[in-house]
């Protein structure tokens, strides 16, 4: 089997909101045995496998971790909505006018960050900046998530101890790499056999206006944002 299992396996569990012992006894099988399987102290055959997605009516790739989505479908572009269609359903001012804000404020300076990544046309650099960016969004939501001490931990394979400590250090180690492709020194990161060429895109205020009219505003106040707090933060200490 694989080290998924085990956690998913207990997650579905408690989502469905029954015990060890009900669950065992639905899926024919001791509660020590159930308790092994959940913990991977031992490892299940086919039938039991088959058996478990039945019964928590998911498919089998979900269950081995190999899906993340439920369905046991596995992500392609054309499976991501479009933010910029959706944008009008999802932006209810049910928490107000601050979320909205400043989910805009985020989105939008996302939109001219990942349009120059393209015309940058550097592979490694674009998957070092959206790990980055992905690793804060997951750092967030999972601060977020583990609010609620009900919620269930088995969402996440990182054990609440190392999860902190381990995304900080690989956020790091992405924007090392990405300075270090932006330089030209890609030689520097392991994934890259030679440095290739520095990424060069001239910019400046005006250029952002012309060239991105709807969003430059919002990267402006972004950035305005962002150092009003690191200077605030600054003369506190």
């Amino acid at each position: 089997m694989n080290g998924d299992f085990p956690r998913i396996l207990a997650l579905l569990r408690k989502e469905k909101g029954i015990s060890q012992k009900q669950a065992s006894k639905d899926l024919g099988i001791s509660q020590a045995l159930l308790s092994h399987y959940e913990k991977g102290i031992r490892e299940c055959g086919l039938a039991f496998l088959v058996r478990c997605a039945d019964y928590y009516d998911v498919p089998c790739d979900y269950l081995l971790g190999r899906s993340a989505d439920r369905s046991g479908a596995t992500l392609t572009v054309e499976d991501i909505p479009d933010p910029e269609l959706a944008a009008g359903k999802e932006n209810v001012w049910n928490g107000g006018i601050l979320p909205v804000l400043n989910k805009k404020l985020i989105f939008n300076s996302l939109n001219i960050l990942f349009d120059l990544l393209a015309k940058g046309r550097n592979k490694a650099l674009i998957t070092e900046v959206s790990s980055f960016l992905m690793l804060a969004v997951y750092r967030m939501f999972r601060l977020i998530y583990e609010s609620d001490p009900k919620n269930q931990q088995g969402l996440f394979a990182l054990p609440p101890a190392l999860s902190r400590g381990y995304v900080d250090a690989e956020m790091q180690l992405c924007e090392a790499n990405a300075e270090a492709i932006v330089q030209g020194k890609g030689g520097l990161v392991p994934s890259l056999e030679s440095p290739g060429e520095a990424v060069r895109l001239p910019l400046d205020t005006q250029t952002l206006s012309d060239h991105y009219p709807m969003y430059a505003s919002s990267l402006l106040n972004l950035i305005r944002n962002a150092e009003n707090r690191v200077l605030v933060s600054q003369k506190r200490h």
